[in-house]
C-alpha cells in the first residue's frame, strides 16, 4: 500500500498553521484525538490534567497530518513527541510534563491562572 508524500505546500502551511495556533492562543495543547475523543493515552492524560483547572486552552488535532504536524512541532520544541503544550508562545511540554507539574503544585502558576 502507497501513502502519498505531503507537497512542500501543504507542509508549509502546517507549519504557517502551528505558528499561527501557537502566536494567537495563550493556551494551546496539540493532541491526537479531540478533547471529547482523545486517540492516544498521553493525549487523555494530558487534556484530563488541563481539564481539572478552571482555564480555557485551544485543542489541535494532529491527526489529519501527523508526520507534518510532528514536524512543524518540533521545530519550535525540539520535541518529538505529541501532546505538546504551549503558554504564551512558549514550549512547557508534554503529557508527562504536564502531570508532573500538576502534581507538585506548579502548573496553575505555568498555566498563568490568576
Amino acid at each position: 500500500m502507497a501513502t502519498e508524500t505531503p507537497s512542500a505546500t501543504e507542509s508549509e502551511s502546517i507549519h504557517e498553521a502551528v505558528d499561527e495556533y501557537i502566536g494567537s492562543n495563550d493556551r494551546v495543547l496539540f493532541i491526537k484525538g479531540t478533547p471529547q475523543r482523545p486517540q492516544c493515552g498521553f493525549s487523555q492524560r494530558a487534556v484530563g490534567t488541563l481539564a481539572r483547572y478552571d482555564v480555557d486552552f485551544e485543542t489541535v488535532n494532529v491527526l489529519d497530518a501527523l508526520a507534518e504536524y510532528r514536524e512543524a512541532l518540533e521545530s519550535h520544541s525540539n520535541w518529538q513527541t505529541i501532546p505538546q503544550l504551549y503558554v504564551d508562545g512558549e514550549f512547557v511540554g508534554g503529557s508527562d510534563i504536564i502531570v508532573e507539574l500538576a502534581e507538585r503544585g506548579d502548573l496553575e502558576e505555568t498555566l498563568e491562572i490568576e
